[in-house]
């Protein structure tokens, strides 16, 4: 099912695919809004990188 179609379903794809955080230190991906690690409470983290089409 191609959800290129509709531009609403494809912007909470992309939202929930690439709007995370990962940690420097474990590899453990957090939600967007985290200030520590989940896995082992560092404060190292990154936002997920992605390229746009």
């Amino acid at each position: 099912m191609p959800i290129t179609l509709d531009p609403e379903k494809l912007a909470i794809v992309m939202r929930h695919r690439f709007q995370y955080k990962i940690c420097r230190e474990c590899g453990a991906r957090n939600p967007p809004d985290a200030e520590k690690c989940r896995r082992c409470r560092s404060r190292n983290l990154r936002p997920k990188k992605f390229k746009k089409k």
